[in-house]
């Protein structure tokens, strides 16, 4: 990671990247969606059994996901799979939720 002179911190972009990252995990479906995929790849339909929504809202969650590099997708046949990009965002969804625990 960037910092600026003098150790003043983070570049502002990194920060402002930080940012989109918390704002995609502020939602609770999102972060079903993402503990749910932490033991691997899952279709829509799975997922929405997973968190207890519709294909519909779970897709448009997905759809936020992906265009923030959080969930991968590949296509078998008709069926959609998606998995997390990386463990980044599992590990900070685990840490939020230690962190709610010690408040």
């Amino acid at each position: 990671m960037a910092e600026t002179a003098a150790g003043q911190g983070p570049d502002n972009e990194y920060v402002e990247l930080a940012v989109e990252v918390f704002s995609m995990l502020a939602d609770a479906t999102r972060v079903r969606i993402i503990l749910a995929l932490r033991d691997g790849e899952l279709s829509v339909n799975r997922l929405a059994e997973a968190v207890d929504k519709s294909p519909t809202a779970v897709s448009q969650h997905l759809a936020k996901l992906r265009l923030s590099r959080m969930v991968t997708s590949r296509r078998e046949g008709t069926t959609v799979y998606y998995s997390l990009a990386n463990e980044h965002a599992p590990q900070l969804v685990t840490d939020a939720m230690f962190q709610a625990e010690a408040v």
